[in-house]
């Protein structure tokens, strides 16, 4: 038993090192490619003035669709948000998904919104459509009210696609603020990629503290609230580090629900947003990718390293545990939904690695992470372990996760550089040094409950209470 229990032991930590370096050299590649790309994207478009292209007759048509459940605290302030955008053709659908509170009536009012008898193909079954409503003030014609009965956020999209009359559609939550010239930004890839482009999507950045003014940020902050502060650099290293380097080597996965355009064609052919999964955003991009990859069809989807979104971040730790437990849960079931992709030689390199890597260090992170914990117990009980070893490779550990979060802040500093005064950098840097301790051990506990919900058998998301955002 002795020698078994030896062997056991040393086949754990063995493979629990092996683990953690691929991880590591993982990281490692990612953030070059990452620095890479965004010094190549930022030399291209530096003298880029994309308000020249706003009177141009190329601009697609966009429908931007922004689902609304319970949003009457703020409903005036973020349609105005959102008609306001630079953008010379594009419509803006609000889909009114059953709201409990008065989110119908302030908006009808505030736009003067008229019933209309709105012609549209249902492309895609959703729930039923009470009432399509367009506003008679001529300032805001491009504006558009479904009402309809509550059905989720997939089923709103897919009720604001089929309503749609452009060739492209931008999803995005109603109560997200966007760069006056996001549109331009994400619309541009689909005018000027020898490929066919099937999404785009930016980065999306954490709203907490900022001040606002006329639904617009007149000065970015770092958040006061620790916990969004940690929100900071996971989106940080998030979207500058990861995803930025997955849209350069074609293998991206995921188009964030905050806000992403999508071709509207690809959309309905491969049946809009799923309902049958909390993870609507990342299934539809890889079902997307799959029906082209099936087809044969030259294709890319495309990252913009612009902070084109900000979005409010839960403060509360029992709102951010039901995001991250909705998160895994939503991961899993993209995953097990398109598991015939894989390792699949088919799919290229979303197949060969993207796939894998989601599934190995992505899904199975939190149960490693765990198992590596309770087994450094259980060897410490039974003087199994060199503890002159086990600091060191702590201690290792420990440097190179700071080192992950730096290279993030320096990506943000060297881009866009959107935290002017030095003391929220530095507000940054100690929230980098004391995140593995107490952030990053919450989200661990909150994807295994995202696990144990799953195998219940737990299908909704969660209350998702805001604060709301502060107006200057």
């Amino acid at each position: 038993m002795n020698v078994f229990l030896e062997y056991l032991s040393y086949f754990a930590q063995r493979t629990l090192f092996v683990y953690a370096v691929v991880l590591m050299l993982s990281y490692i590649v990612l953030g070059y490619i990452s620095i890479k790309a965004l010094k190549k994207y930022l030399l291209v478009n530096k003298h880029t003035n994309y308000l020249e292209l706003l009177p141009s007759s190329q601009v697609p048509a966009i429908s931007l669709i922004a689902p609304a459940y319970n949003e009457g605290l703020t409903i005036v302030e973020n349609i105005r948000s959102l008609v306001s955008l630079h953008y010379s053709n594009f419509e803006v659908i609000i889909v009114n998904d059953g709201s409990k509170d008065d989110t119908l009536e302030k908006a009808v009012k505030a736009y003067e919104m008229e019933p209309v008898d709105y012609k549209f193909t249902q492309h895609i079954a959703t729930k039923k459509i009470r009432q399509i409503y367009r506003s008679s003030l001529p300032a805001f014609k491009h504006l558009i009210l479904i009402d309809k009965d509550n059905g989720g956020k997939s089923d709103a999209l897919n009720t604001g696609v089929n309503v749609s009359k452009s060739k492209y559609v931008a999803c995005i939550d109603v109560d997200c603020i966007l760069e006056q010239d996001s549109l331009l930004k994400l619309a541009k890839p689909f005018l000027d990629s020898e490929k066919k482009v099937i999404a785009t999507g930016g980065v999306i950045r954490i709203i907490n503290s900022c001040k606002i003014k006329n639904g617009s940020i007149t000065e970015v902050k770092v958040p006061e609230s620790w916990i969004a502060r940690m929100q900071v650099l996971e989106y940080l290293r998030a979207f500058l580090l990861g995803r930025m380097a997955w849209g350069k080597i074609t293998g991206l996965l995921i188009i964030s629900g905050a806000f992403g355009m999508f071709d509207k064609g690809i959309v309905i052919a491969c049946g809009g947003y799923s309902t049958s999964t909390v993870g609507e955003d990342m299934e539809l991009l890889v079902r997307m990718r799959r029906y082209m990859a099936e087809r044969k069809i030259p294709y890319s989807v495309k990252f913009i390293p612009d902070p084109l979104c900000w979005t409010e971040a839960p403060e509360d730790t029992q709102i951010l545990g039901r995001q991250r437990n909705r998160w895994t849960r939503g991961t899993l079931e993209t995953l097990w939904i398109h598991r015939i992709m894989f390792l699949n030689p088919k799919y290229g390199v979303v197949g060969l690695v993207s796939f894998p890597y989601w599934f190995f260090f992505e899904l199975l992170a939190p149960i490693v992470e765990t198992l590596g914990l309770l087994f450094c117990v259980l060897a410490g009980f039974m003087g199994w372990i060199n503890w002159q070893f086990f600091f060191a490779i702590s201690l290792m550990v420990y440097t190179f996760v700071i080192m992950i979060s730096m290279m993030a802040i320096f990506a943000e500093e060297y881009s866009y550089s959107q935290y002017k005064d030095k003391g929220d950098i530095m507000k940054l840097i100690g929230s980098a040094l004391i995140e593995p301790f107490v952030y990053h051990p919450f989200l661990v506990y909150s994807a295994l409950l995202g696990y144990v919900d799953k195998i219940k058998g737990k299908h909704t998301w969660g209350e998702m209470t805001r604060k709301g955002l502060k107006t200057a």
